[in-house]
């Protein structure tokens, strides 16, 4: 079962503004949806996912939403919002967006998101796309390479990988996790104990695919717009480039400010429960005139 992140601190800051038109951008699972439904009785909820089994599975799901009128469910990507939901300016009093990668995505082998799972290298979202990370590793120039794993994975010296892959790829293509995952653990070896070597380069390659960080920095402003004012755009983020993003483009809009200066990050209670919630930072950001305020939530992390 997928376990919403940060519930309890977004339940908490968008049933302050009491709201009634709810935009869910990452509908994932539906964990955060169900409980923002919940949380506005008399309210509708649109949301969002660039892939068809997030779709099919809410459709089943949260059939009784759906046909009552309370839950708009679409595919689409919140990259381009107005294609997926034709976005007014001023139609939300709360969006969303929670940019991890939903545990089913991460746990089905053929999704090719992780290296604990053998299955096809992909790592696509949107399954409709044609780039796969298998294209990734297999076509892209070695200089592209090494600007995707030293700046969407933060990798130092990720020479003697890529160095490893080109030469790899002339003989035969790379096609399933294991075998990425096992050149990286034999070039690299294990540097640090429970820290699989091919961690940073998994999540480089799947931003990479997924066109991460360049469409969220694209579909911010359209985020911003499409709030009414008062209205309140949450974020959850588990990669310190994607929390940079998000942060100064808050610190910076003209049409509102960030809710507080610092980041909120899950309790350790949740942290414990869930260790996929480690990593997550939530920021808030608001429509309209006002101060950043403090707030029992909120931690220097990330600032």
């Amino acid at each position: 079962m997928h376990k919403p992140v940060l519930l309890k601190e977004v339940l908490h800051f968008s049933g302050e503004i009491h709201p009634h038109r709810i935009l869910d951008g990452t509908f994932g699972r539906g964990g955060h949806t169900r409980e923002l439904l919940k949380l506005s009785p008399t309210g509708e909820v649109t949301a969002l996912d660039q892939d068809l089994d997030a779709i099919t599975y809410g459709c089943d799901t949260f059939a009784t939403d759906i046909n009552a009128g309370r839950l708009r469910l679409l595919h689409g990507s919140f990259h381009d919002l107005k294609s997926a939901v034709g976005a007014e300016e001023g139609r939300y009093d709360v969006i969303l967006l929670d940019l991890g990668v939903s545990s089913p995505q991460l746990d089905v082998a053929e999704r090719g998101f992780s290296f604990y799972h053998d299955g096809p290298l992909d790592m696509r979202m949107n399954r409709s796309q044609t780039t796969t990370a298998a294209d990734v590793v297999n076509d892209w120039p070695e200089v592209e390479l090494l600007t995707i794993f030293k700046e969407y994975g933060e990798i130092r010296r990720p020479d003697r990988v890529v160095r490893a892959i080109v030469q790899d790829r002339k003989t035969q293509r790379f096609t399933t996790t294991r075998q990425l995952a096992g050149l990286i653990e034999r070039v690299e070896g294990w540097k640090r104990k429970g820290h699989h070597p091919a961690t940073t380069y998994f999540l480089a390659l799947r931003m990479a695919v997924n066109n991460e960080l360049e469409g969220l920095s694209q579909a911010l402003p359209d985020l911003m717009r499409a709030l009414r004012l008062g209205g309140r755009l949450l974020v959850i983020t588990f990669h310190s480039l994607e929390d940079r993003i998000i942060k100064y483009a808050f610190k910076e809009s003209e049409l509102g400010f960030p809710l507080f200066k610092k980041v909120i990050v899950p309790t350790r209670e949740e942290q414990a429960e869930n260790p996929r919630a480690r990593s997550a930072k939530l920021r808030i950001f608001q429509r309209g005139s006002g101060n950043e305020d403090e707030s029992q939530y909120a931690t220097d992390a990330g600032d």
